[in-house]
């Protein structure tokens, strides 16, 4: 998955997001997971992910740092958080998308 979209500062500046290939699994396989638990609830999933990719991309500095210089953001609805890092070309790069498991699962991905 590749975004663009402009940051809320004034001027109109492209922001890129590149998931990575397991965030972008996870994301999936998650949606899938809560839509055979609720129709509609897998597609509720992914919008909150849609929001809170959108969030970060105008404002990615304001969230704290987990791990390194790896951001995260706690989806409100679903105990999942988005963890990203912001590249010196100002570009966003999703490592995960994770529950509750064990951090150490995407950390390598930094």
């Amino acid at each position: 998955m590749v975004r663009r979209s402009p940051e809320a500062v004034g001027k109109r500046v492209t922001r890129r997001v590149v998931f990575r290939p397991e965030a972008e699994d996870e994301v999936l396989e998650t949606r899938c997971w809560y839509e055979e638990r609720r129709e509609g609830l897998g597609a509720e999933f992914g919008r909150a992910v849609e929001a809170m990719v959108e969030r970060i991309v105008t404002s990615p500095l304001a969230f704290s740092c987990a791990h390194g210089e790896t951001r995260r953001w706690v989806l409100p609805r679903f105990p999942y958080a988005i963890y990203f890092r912001v590249l010196a070309d100002g570009a966003i790069v999703v490592l995960a998308v994770h529950g509750r498991q064990h951090p150490s699962h995407w950390q390598a991905r930094s």
